[in-house]
C-alpha cells in the first residue's frame, strides 16, 4: 500500500529580488543575481520547487583591515590593501556577490573611489556597507549611491537609525537597501514597514535578521529566521523578503576561530577550526532560510557552495 506523504499548500511566498543591472538594464555587471522566490520551507522539494538557490557573498574591505584574523591575512595576501585586486581575487574563488564594506577612515571621496574601481575590477553585483555608524553611513553612502546610479546595488547598513537617508537615496539612484535588526520577528517586520512606508519597492529590499556563530547564539537567530520564513508563507507581507546574514563575520570574531595560541590541545588544528566555524555556521543558517550567506575565506566558499547543491537537488 502507497504512503502519501502530507504536503502544506501556503497561501504566501518570498519575493523575488535581483541584485546588479547588466548593460541592457542601465548597469555594468556581467550577471544579475536573484534570490528569493520560495513557496515552501527550505528544501522541501516535494512540497514546492525552489525557484532560487542561495548565493555566497565575499566580503571586502575599502581599506586593508588590521583586525582580521592572521589566517584570512594569510590568504589574501597583498590584495586585501587593494579593494579592486581584493574583489577580483574574490570572484575567482566562486562567490556570487562582492560585499564591499567601507570604513571610519574613509572619506566619501575615498568610498567612491573604491566602489568605482570594484566595478571596474568585478563583473559581480555589489552589495556595499557602512561602517556601521549612522552619521558616517549616511555621510559615504549617499555619494557612493549618487555615483553609482543605475548599478542596483544594495546600500547597507539600513537600521531604524539611519533608514531614512538611506532609503531616500536608495529610491533617488535606482538601488536596493540592505534592512538590518537585533534578532526579532517583530523588529525585522516593522522595519520592513517603515522602509516600505517610504515607497521603497518591496523588491528592492533584503531583510537582515542577523545572527550569532556556532556555539554564541545561532540557535536563536535560526529561530528567528526560521519564523520569518513561516510568517512570509502564511502570507505575511512585510516578511516576505529574502534573508541575508553575515556568519562570516560572526564566526571569525569567535575565539575558536581567532586565536591559534593559548588555547587547549584539544581543539586541534587553528586553520581547520576556524574554517570549519565559519563553514558549519554558514550552512546551517541556508538551512534555516538565508538566501544570501556573507563568507570571509575561500575554503568556506567552497564547501558552502558543495552544500548548497546538495541541499538543492530534488
Amino acid at each position: 500500500m502507497p504512503i502519501e506523504i502530507p504536503k502544506d499548500k501556503w497561501p504566501g511566498s518570498v519575493r523575488t529580488v535581483t541584485i546588479g543591472a547588466t548593460a541592457a538594464e542601465g548597469g555594468t555587471r556581467a550577471k544579475t543575481v536573484i534570490v528569493g522566490g520560495q513557496t515552501a520551507m527550505p528544501y522541501l522539494h516535494y512540497e514546492a520547487p525552489m525557484p532560487n538557490k542561495p548565493v555566497i557573498a565575499i566580503e571586502i574591505k575599502s581599506r586593508k583591515p588590521d583586525d582580521w584574523s592572521p589566517l584570512l591575512a594569510e590568504v589574501w595576501g597583498e590584495a586585501m590593501a587593494d579593494p579592486a585586486q581584493w574583489a577580483k581575487k574574490a570572484e575567482e574563488t566562486g562567490a556570487d556577490l562582492i560585499v564591499l564594506a567601507l570604513t571610519l577612515a574613509d572619506s566619501p571621496e575615498d568610498a567612491v573611489k573604491a566602489v568605482k574601481s570594484v566595478l571596474s575590477a568585478t563583473g559581480l553585483p555589489l552589495i556595499v556597507w557602512g561602517p556601521g555608524q549612522a552619521e558616517k553611513d549616511n555621510e559615504l553612502l549617499v555619494p557612493v549611491s549618487e555615483a553609482t546610479k543605475g548599478e542596483k546595488i544594495a546600500l547597507g547598513i539600513c537600521e531604524d537609525k539611519n533608514y531614512r537617508t538611506i532609503v531616500a537615496t536608495a529610491m533617488a539612484n535606482g538601488h536596493l537597501v540592505e534592512a538590518r535588526t537585533p534578532m526579532d520577528v517583530n523588529l525585522s517586520k516593522q522595519l520592513n514597514i517603515l522602509v516600505s512606508d517610504m515607497g521603497m519597492p518591496k523588491d528592492r529590499i533584503l531583510m537582515d535578521p542577523t545572527t550569532g556563530a556556532l556555539g554564541y547564539g545561532i540557535e536563536y537567530g535560526y529561530s528567528v529566521m526560521e519564523r520569518l520564513r513561516l510568517a512570509a508563507l502564511q502570507g505575511d507581507a512585510m516578511t516576505q523578503q529574502p534573508l541575508i546574514v553575515t556568519p562570516g563575520f560572526e564566526a571569525w570574531k569567535t575565539k575558536e576561530a581567532k586565536v591559534g595560541e593559548g588555547v587547549p590541545e584539544a581543539w586541534g588544528n587553528w586553520k581547520a577550526r576556524a574554517v570549519n566555524w565559519e563553514t558549519v555556521t554558514a550552512i546551517a543558517l541556508v538551512e534555516s532560510g538565508a538566501d544570501i550567506v556573507v563568507l570571509r575565506h575561500p575554503e568556506s566558499v567552497k564547501r558552502v557552495k558543495s552544500a548548497i547543491e546538495e541541499l538543492v537537488v530534488a
